[in-house]
């Protein structure tokens, strides 16, 4: 059984789309990172860098319980204990390799900064919205003209689409537009209509917010209780 510790962000949705892709049974364990959950000293003995989203394998290595934090790692992990979603050849395996690569040190920290200047932030600051929506769009034309190659990101589909597709579905807060991506909306299209992965998007859905974020779940994600010494 895997235990999931998630709330519903794109890192999170990446881990449940790939449990649902393969069937693989879990059990999910909500951390309300906007009350401060990920704070908590439990939490931090499985993901010390208080971010979602964080497993434990109660049938890890050796039979033994195993937790993992960092989503990309997790769905390495994942991919290995299942035989599924990775290839087993070098060359493939490290294709995919690069493009979770790609997603973890590009995708997932540059549009996460165009979500929180252009959304979050206290003032507009103008350099960092174009700063920030113009690295999206950047990134955006990368996947754009490398899916004009191939239907997936390494070839076949795998857990590098499952880590990108998440953070595109905020494509407009990023400031972008699919329609300007023809191979990307082709892409996005086809992975969205996937019955697992609609599924895994129904993670926490009771929980997903749809108005504005309060002052006090801003404090606690942007403030100082983000920043103090643990």
């Amino acid at each position: 059984m895997i235990d999931l510790y998630v709330w519903p962000t794109p890192n999170s949705f990446k881990i449940s789309i790939f449990l649902e892709e393969v069937g693989m049974p879990y059990r999910v364990i909500p951390v309300d990172i906007q009350a401060g959950d990920q704070f908590k000293p439990d939490f931090l003995k499985i993901s010390p860098n208080n971010k979602m989203p964080a497993i434990v394998d109660t049938e890890g290595p050796g039979g033994k319980s195993f937790s993992l934090f960092e989503s990309g790692a997790i769905l390495m992990y994942l991919a290995e204990k299942t035989g599924k979603l990775m290839p087993k050849d070098v060359a493939g395996r490290y294709r995919v390799i690069e493009w979770l690569m790609f997603q973890m040190g590009g995708i997932g920290p540059m549009l996460g900064q165009a979500h929180h200047f252009r959304q979050y932030a206290p003032e507009p600051i103008d350099y960092a919205v174009k700063r920030y929506t113009n690295e999206a769009s950047r990134l955006y034309n990368v996947v754009d003209r490398r899916l004009g190659e191939v239907p997936y990101l390494a070839g076949d589909y795998s857990i590098a689409d499952i880590a990108v597709f998440p953070w595109i579905r905020p494509h407009e807060r990023q400031g972008q537009r699919l329609e300007d991506y023809p191979n990307l909306k082709r892409w996005f299209d086809a992975i969205n209509a996937r019955p697992a992965v609609q599924k895994g998007l129904e993670l926490m859905k009771d929980r997903v917010r749809t108005g504005p974020m309060s002052q006090q779940a801003k404090e606690v994600m942007f403030g100082a209780m983000q920043y103090q010494k643990r």
